[in-house]
């Protein structure tokens, strides 16, 4: 599977410092405490001579989000589509017309409680090698959420839907080894080059953007910044994650187990746009092991199944109804991407 991300040409106009890029989708009440906070740290870092600008992708909300950005925050630059973009491409609209040298795409769930962005800009302009940098997601309880992440491997991605993170949380040994996406760089303190960076907080490097292009439009939903974080490495930059940053993120904690909740039925548009996007990154990168992806998934969910199918508890005959939902999933993922060679029609 080829590349397949828009070009970002240089500005032909003066530049911003930074161009604040939010997405959403009916998510109105959130969004606008967003861009109140977001606002309030714009207002403090121009006393720093950072100027800036914030762009509102709205992906066809219904909730009336639009309409709110229009009435209460009239300096916001509102672009209104007629259909969902998913998250690449809705920032890819926004990124075209951005004017920043550096980009912070922002989740409209994600709040700048704390006076961090002047310190971030002062550190991508003295690391010039920094290309995508990434603080600490935290909840309002103050609990960390997985900030810095592995590249997804056949091996990892069992060790993760098989539990074992969940299982040994404090065991070094699984952390370093096997302990999924995020266990790597749970204990780091200071800067520290990592594989990707959640999309909920990013500060990317125009420069990086206009080298390698944006996000791959064929992930609608999920791997995105994945993708986008392997091509600016595999082109020699360098993804950063700075612990000592925070921003709170009430999205809730990322789901690193499919195993997590086995109680709760699937959603299965989510699920299944997870496990579409999952083939489209297999394929594209890893070739021939999408296969090895697709049967992975199928047998544990195959397992879950017949672990549960004949006990007396209506609890775990239920666990094995969902793991035939999920196996249908699975299944429908394949159809639907041909194996992850295509992507679906969007919106998906």
């Amino acid at each position: 599977m080829r590349n397949s991300a828009p070009a970002l040409s240089p500005l032909q106009q003066p530049p911003l410092t930074v161009s604040v890029v939010i997405v959403s989708f009916n998510t109105r009440e959130t969004l606008r405490y967003c861009l109140e906070r977001t606002q309030a740290e714009l207002q403090r870092i121009a006393n720093f001579g950072f100027t800036s600008e914030i762009l509102v992708i709205d992906n066809n909300s219904s909730d009336g989000s639009a309409e709110m950005v229009e009435r209460f925050f009239p300096n916001v630059h509102l672009l209104r589509s007629p259909v969902n973009l998913g998250f690449g491409g809705a920032n890819n609209l926004a990124l075209l017309t951005s004017r920043g040298q550096y980009l912070l795409l922002l989740n409209s769930d994600a709040f700048l409680e704390n006076p961090v962005l002047s310190n971030l800009l002062q550190d991508m302009e003295a690391n010039p090698y920094i290309g995508i940098l990434g603080i600490a997601q935290v909840s309002r309880d103050g609990s960390r959420q997985p900030s810095a992440r592995r590249f997804h491997t056949l091996w990892r991605d069992a060790c993760v839907m098989l539990g074992l993170p969940h299982l040994f949380p404090h065991n070094r040994s699984w952390g370093r080894r096997f302990g999924g996406l995020d266990r790597k760089w749970e204990g780091a303190c200071r800067p520290v080059r990592v594989d990707w960076i959640p999309g909920a907080f990013m500060l990317i490097r125009r420069l990086l953007l206009e080298e390698i292009g944006l996000f791959d439009e064929r992930f609608f939903l999920y791997v995105e910044e994945v993708d986008l974080c392997k091509r600016a490495i595999r082109h020699g930059w360098h993804v950063v994650y700075s612990p000592e940053y925070s921003v709170v993120h009430i999205g809730g904690e990322s789901a690193t187990s499919i195993n997590s909740r086995q109680d709760a039925p699937p959603s299965h548009q989510v699920v299944l746009w997870r496990m579409r996007s999952t083939l489209l990154y297999y394929r594209k990168w890893h070739s021939f092991q999408v296969w090895g992806a697709a049967a992975l998934e199928l047998a544990i969910y195959g397992l879950r199944w017949l672990r549960n199918r004949w006990s007396s508890s209506p609890q775990r005959r239920t666990r094995a109804h969902h793991a035939l939902q999920l196996i249908a999933l699975m299944r429908q993922a394949w159809r639907d991407t041909h194996g992850g060679r295509i992507s679906p029609p969007h919106p998906w």
